[in-house]
């Protein structure tokens, strides 16, 4: 039995594919949701939107410390595993649920395999970096989305025989999700928005969000950004930003600020846009495999592949670089390279995990 582990909207995303590929193969498997960021009613939709099975287990852990949530985290997860005995979990990514999940799993000598293993960004101020390299270095199975990441990996001293090169499930998702999206949502015509002619901007990093300068230098440099270009600028706005925004009493004129889009109206917003904004490693990844531009409002990034071929550029969080970084990233042309493979990724990790419970 393959134990799936997950506890936000992002890992759902990357997620998916692996949970189409267990039910085309019709394996013995069960999903747990920790609610990490949402409680699983808040989720519901997503799984459906997705057409994905509803979780068999909901922790519904909500927010806290690091060091309680990642204790809620570790102890449901203990429940679970310890009731259902699987041969191996799956985690996926950078989280509080990927790190205690790992470490509760391999605690009870349960294996463990990291999807998305090896990304560095070599700031260890971000908690990210921490429970990537933590659960690395304590899993069985690691499934490197690049060569970069295999080289990470083994400069840490992790055996080469523990790593497969998967690529990374983001590519079968977008391709796999955008489909689904082009039968279900129709956001440009709601929002009355014509293609490449307006910009998309996430933000929610605990780096930018929390402190007051960077986030004040972030909307800033949106703005100007809206009247250099005179398109729209839509920013769904994360709670967690949106809270700071209003405790902080920064303006935000010019800016289309809205409710969080569900992710197929996201993916849709994603694939049209002129140039996307964020602080976000994912929307990195997705904006790269759509060949749209994208400027990251941080000063590193684990995702380096994207700046390597040329679909993203770190701007930081002065407004007058991110102005600057968007006026270069409009003008690039669009043809780059995919560094993240082919959209077989999860086929690939659950072929490795199929195998390694007969062993």
């Amino acid at each position: 039995m393959i134990g799936i582990i997950l506890g936000t909207r992002p890992e759902i995303i990357k997620m998916s594919p692996v949970i189409r590929e267990c039910e085309r193969r019709g394996l013995d498997y069960f999903i747990l949701h920790t609610g990490q960021h949402y409680t699983y009613e808040m989720d519901r939709l997503f799984f459906e939107e997705l057409e994905l099975p509803d979780p068999d287990y909901n922790l519904d852990v909500g927010s806290g410390s690091q060091a309680g949530q990642t204790a809620k985290i570790m102890t449901g997860v203990e429940d679970v595993l310890v009731k259902e005995a699987p041969d191996l979990v799956l985690v996926q990514g950078d989280t509080n649920t990927v790190m205690a999940g790992a470490l509760a799993a391999s605690k009870l000598h349960v294996r463990v395999g990291h999807i998305e293993a090896g990304l560095r960004s070599f700031n260890r101020w971000m908690p990210e970096e921490i429970n990537r390299v933590l659960t690395d270095h304590i899993s069985d199975y690691l499934f490197a989305p690049t060569e970069n990441a295999r080289e990470n990996l083994l400069a840490e001293g992790i055996a080469d025989r523990k790593i497969c090169v998967t690529g990374n499930t983001v590519v079968d998702a977008v391709y796999q999700n955008l489909d689904i999206s082009r039968r279900k949502v129709s956001i440009l015509k709601d929002l009355d928005l014509e293609p490449r002619e307006y910009f998309l901007v996430t933000a929610h990093r605990q780096e930018n969000v929390d402190n007051r300068a960077r986030l004040k230098g972030i909307l800033k440099g949106l703005e100007g950004v809206q009247k250099e270009f005179a398109l729209p600028v839509v920013f769904p706005v994360h709670p967690r930003t949106e809270k700071r925004i209003k405790e902080l009493g920064i303006g935000v004129d010019g800016l289309n600020l809205t409710k969080p889009f569900g992710f197929l109206e996201f993916l849709q917003l994603e694939s049209q846009a002129k140039v996307v904004l964020t602080d976000s490693g994912g929307v990195q990844e997705e904006t790269c495999i759509l060949g749209v531009p994208c400027a990251t409002m941080r000063y590193d990034t684990e995702r380096p592949e994207t700046l390597e071929v040329g679909s993203n550029i770190l701007v930081g969080a002065d407004s007058g670089k991110i102005l600057e970084g968007v006026r270069s990233a409009a003008t690039r042309k669009r043809g780059w390279e995919n560094p993240y493979g082919d959209g077989i990724a999860g086929k690939m990790i659950v072929m490795v995990c199929a195998a390694a419970r007969s062993q």
